[in-house]
């Protein structure tokens, strides 16, 4: 029998820790619970929403659903060939102490990626990114399970259709798949990024550069710079920044020449999202009980007793301005439910 609980809290279950119930509860220890779901005649024909982590998301009051906490472990070296290692890990492995075993296994690749939050399964679905990486550098294929039928489908990673912050996980193919694995390709002969952000002022202090120098950097500056949600509930970075035409760049610099902007392809650029919101004026700043963290603009915080409502309504905020006073539309990240 499946150990389904009702009425389950997923305060603690979400990093921005807003209440929020869930009308039906697992944790997904074995995929094989997935065939006993798809059978099942109450349950099979309720609303299944997929849980990792928690770290990306937007929770409403109650969750009229199955919330399905994807609890499924194992990491091991799946083959190597003369260019590279194949690493594999299930879906419910902590994202960031798995990375920090790839690189004591002397695998770089995804240094870049320390201490961000979540699980492995849940990182191919925002193609998670930070310092000039992102997964899709590195992600080989991965195994999901569709939540019609419990058949299983392997992704490459070329049909994921990773883009900025996004995948077919988050568009065409939202709420139909449960990742359940997820393979890496990790190359033999590889060269650091260390050109991003604080990244090369951290190796200076520490006096190296290799791959684990580089992990130790990325993990000193996103504590410096970002809130631990344990401490004030958070979702890490709350805006995507925004890729706009040269034109609109173009305009935004001849009023603004300090614009943080990066080339993002033929005719656009990428906009840093949090300084278009540290200048609207919201770094620091709170809207009831939620605010823009007052080291970071781009984050958005929850200092107490805040409701889905409440992000709503500072998300709404900080996008008026920054659209009032710089003709940019500022996009959400994370997932609502």
């Amino acid at each position: 029998m499946l150990p389904i609980q009702s009425n389950f809290s997923l305060q603690h279950a979400n990093t921005l820790g807003l209440p929020a119930i869930a009308r039906h509860f697992l944790r997904l220890t074995d995929t094989q619970q997935l065939a006993e779901l798809c059978l099942d005649p109450v349950l099979s024909v309720l609303p299944w929403r997929i849980l990792g982590g928690g770290s990306n998301l937007v929770l409403a009051d109650e969750i009229n659903a199955l919330v399905i906490a994807v609890e499924l472990k194992g990491r091991r070296l799946l083959k190597e060939d003369d260019d590279a290692w194949y690493i594999t890990a299930a879906a419910g492995e902590n994202w960031h102490e798995f990375v920090q075993w790839t690189l004591a296994q002397g695998w770089a690749g995804l240094e870049n990626l320390s201490l961000i939050p979540g699980t492995v399964g849940a990182a191919p679905v925002q193609n998670i990114g930070a310092y000039g990486v992102e997964i899709k550098d590195s992600l080989f294929e991965l195994t999901a399970y569709r939540l019609s039928d419990g058949q299983a489908r392997v992704f490459s990673a070329a049909e994921c259709q990773f883009a900025y912050r996004d995948s077919c996980f988050k568009q065409a193919e939202a709420d139909q798949w449960l990742i359940a694995e997820v393979v890496f390709r990790l190359p033999k002969i590889t060269s650091l990024k260390t050109n991003y952000g604080d990244i090369e002022q951290e190796l200076q202090v520490l006096g190296q550069r290799t791959a684990q120098a580089v992990a130790q950097a990325v993990i000193h500056v996103r504590q410096r710079k970002l809130p631990d949600p344990a401490v004030m509930g958070n979702a890490g970075s709350f805006f995507k920044n925004p890729i706009v035409s040269n034109a609109l760049r173009a305009s935004v610099l001849a009023a603004h020449p300090e614009l943080v902007s990066y080339p993002a392809g033929p005719a656009h650029y990428k906009l840093a999202a949090g300084w278009l919101i540290e200048r609207a004026g919201w770094k620091g700043r709170q809207l009831g009980p939620v605010g823009m963290y007052q080291k970071q603009a781009l984050v958005l915080v929850n200092h107490g007793g805040a409701t889905q409502h409440d992000v709503v309504l500072l998300t709404q905020a900080v996008q008026a301005d920054v659209r009032a006073q710089f003709g940019v539309e500022l996009e959400a990240e994370p997932v609502w439910w």
